[in-house]
């Protein structure tokens, strides 16, 4: 069972069998940390096109059956819309046993679209494009404990109810640009480098002379 917080809803484990999700979805994930195969997957987070938001939690290790959530995931008729694609997928693939295609990473659009600055970040992506100041606090908080706070739950909702828009946005410039169908062959190319990131290779080293 669900249960409305805030605005967006809960659930442990998986999605619920009748639950309609419309269009294309953002997805973000929270985990104990950044070592996919030592650090395991704790949070999903997905909002859809028409800005609801559902947080899928795991309290528990091994706890990986969410067939729901799986084959939302696995839809490839639905864009996914990833900031710093690179983990999440790989983070994903690991643990859930799936692949993810037909992907829209922001962090990469903006490093294409945005050369004028360095910064790439969510935070500075919600403020130069939406005007939205968002808060990091909570993301180096326990995302493995058996219950999470409101302000875990609430971070994990705007980490993905913004990705949308900043998808257009991004979108547009990289049109603009003439760089959208180079930005699409990257991210088509993250599932080689999150498989070489799985079995510990370097991707810089494979292309280096």
């Amino acid at each position: 069972m669900g249960f409305d917080i805030l605005n967006f809803q809960y659930f442990l484990n998986d999605l619920p069998d009748n639950l309609s999700i419309d269009g294309d979805i953002a997805v973000d994930t929270e985990s104990m940390g950044l070592t996919i195969k030592r650090d395991r997957l704790c949070v999903v987070q997905i909002a859809d096109s028409s800005g609801n938001i559902y947080i899928v939690h795991f309290p528990k290790n091994n706890a990986f059956h969410c067939k729901n959530l799986k084959l939302l995931l696995s839809d490839d008729k639905r864009q996914k819309i990833f900031h710093f694609g690179r983990f999440d997928i790989a983070i994903l693939q690991y643990y859930l046993q799936i692949q993810i295609s037909n992907i829209f990473c922001t962090k990469i659009a903006s490093k294409l679209a945005r050369t004028y600055t360095d910064y790439h970040g969510l935070k500075e992506l919600c403020n130069s494009l939406l005007g939205v100041k968002i808060s990091k606090q909570q993301q180096s908080s326990d995302w493995g404990a058996d219950t999470l706070t409101e302000e875990q739950l609430q971070y994990a909702a705007s980490d993905v109810l913004y990705l949308h828009k900043i998808r257009d946005k991004l979108r547009d410039m990289l049109l603009r640009e003439n760089k959208l169908n180079f930005a699409m062959s990257c991210f088509a190319f993250l599932n080689t480098v999150v498989n070489l990131d799985l079995n510990e290779l370097s991707a810089s080293s494979i292309f280096e002379h």
